[in-house]
């Protein structure tokens, strides 16, 4: 099972979130819509941060995760 980290920053309006190791990060890239990818040595995708990222509400986020079944 892969590992999914999620780390929301309220005083600083960011959410990032890790879908791989975030020690393996060696470059990010602005997409230009207050996003920024980081990748890993070979270029692939393994976490993204939302900038500017605010709930309309001061409760701490609560998130769900459904996992879909496999095709086939």
């Amino acid at each position: 099972m892969a590992d999914l980290n999620i780390f929301h920053d309220p005083e600083g309006r960011t959410l990032t979130v890790w879908f791989g190791p975030p020690q393996a990060e060696y470059v990010c890239e602005e997409t230009g819509d207050e996003v920024v990818l980081m990748k890993d040595k070979a270029g692939r995708v393994i976490g993204f941060e939302r900038l500017t990222f605010a709930t309309a509400s001061a409760k701490p986020l609560e998130l769900s995760f459904l996992t879909l079944p496999k095709a086939g």
